[in-house]
């Protein structure tokens, strides 16, 4: 039986997304979610299944980091709802690859109603693959690197609500200052904060979601 078919949607309640969770019994009983995740499937799914887990491959934290440069001015959902595409369009998220990126590609990638099509963001995932080989040549990882700006573990926040989870940090602040540094685009504090809500380096879940604990 497939469960994600038959899960039921109710409405908001005190500010929280509530559904169905399948125990281990059989038994259904409500969960409390993040109040952003709201009631779409796709955004249920990456904040129950992605979103706030500690990320240490190199290859996904690439990928999210060019796609939150990506969703600068838009929502998430927005790209949520494009990723497969950007996937197919920038050869897998590959940074070896896309640092090779010429401007027939440039071009070719504008014309593509898949993605977004700004040419700024476009060269700037161009240029985020190059800095980003060169922190994996310094630092043997970008995860090693990147991990630094929390002190190599998750920061564990305790918000009750939504407003009460900031936009920025000092950590982020930090990230972002530096990897201006080292070349990259499209990477301000509000856009490293939410990299690393979405890659666990920060735990943002807030504490009556049911999430918050099991991360």
């Amino acid at each position: 039986m497939n469960i994600s078919r038959i899960a039921l949607k109710l409405h908001s309640v005190q500010n929280l997304s509530l559904t169905l969770k399948l125990s281990k019994r059989g038994r259904f009983s409500k969960v409390s979610r993040c109040e952003w995740a709201g009631t779409d499937p796709l955004y249920i799914k990456y904040h129950d299944n992605e979103w706030g887990i500690p990320l240490h491959d190199d290859k996904k934290l690439f990928e999210l980091l060019i796609l939150e440069g990506a969703q600068a001015g838009l929502s998430w959902l927005t790209i949520l709802k494009k990723r497969h595409n950007y996937r197919k369009a920038f050869n897998n998220f590959d940074p070896e690859i896309i640092a090779e990126f010429d401007s027939a590609i440039i071009e070719k990638l504008l014309s593509n109603k898949g993605i977004i099509r700004n040419k700024l963001k476009i060269e700037a995932t161009i240029q985020n693959a190059r800095a980003f080989l060169n922190i994996q040549k310094q630092f043997k990882s970008f995860d090693a690197y990147i991990w630094q700006f929390t002190g190599g573990k998750p920061i564990k926040n305790a918000c009750k609500n939504q407003k009460e989870i900031p936009s920025k940090t000092k950590e982020s602040i930090a990230m972002s200052s530096d990897l201006k540094k080292r070349g990259f685009k499209f990477i301000g504090p509000v856009i490293c904060y939410a990299f690393m809500q979405a890659t666990g380096m920060v735990n943002d879940h807030t504490v009556d979601c049911f999430r918050y604990q099991e991360i």
